[in-house]
């Protein structure tokens, strides 16, 4: 993934995830297994709850990215998702996006954390070229 291929591969990479998930339910349950490894405590799931015991179906996703916060709310089969800026602690903006901008920027972002973490590009490479976790 270097040059001017690593957009491109991120591209498809997004746009991969998508074809195989039409399902945005699968489609964030697959990304944050991959994710999982690599992002620790900073991937936040939350997950429905039933009336006996917790459920597997995600709600929400949070993803701590430097100091970008990449959030998708599950609303049913529909999606929102946002992207805010923090610094020193505190949200200083919050823009809502299309899902396949949020996939597009998490991905950049994770490309970028690549750089200098093995955990990191071993999920990135996982999402664009395949594999198993």
């Amino acid at each position: 993934m270097q040059g001017d291929d690593s957009s491109l591969d991120l591209n498809v990479a997004a746009a991969t995830l998508r074809a195989n998930s039409a399902d945005v339910h699968i489609l964030l349950k697959a990304l944050c297994d991959e994710l999982a490894p690599a992002l620790d405590s900073r991937l936040k799931i939350e997950r429905a709850s039933g009336l006996i015991r917790r459920s597997n179906a995600i709600t929400a996703v949070q993803i701590a990215m430097s100091n970008d916060l990449f959030e998708a709310t599950l609303d049913g089969a529909s999606v929102r998702c946002s992207i805010g800026h923090v610094s020193g602690g505190i949200r200083i903006r919050n823009e809502v996006v299309t899902m396949d901008s949020w996939l597009a920027r998490l991905l950049g972002a994770l490309k970028d954390e690549a750089a200098h973490s093995d955990a990191a590009r071993q999920a990135l490479e996982h999402i664009v070229i395949g594999g198993t976790t």
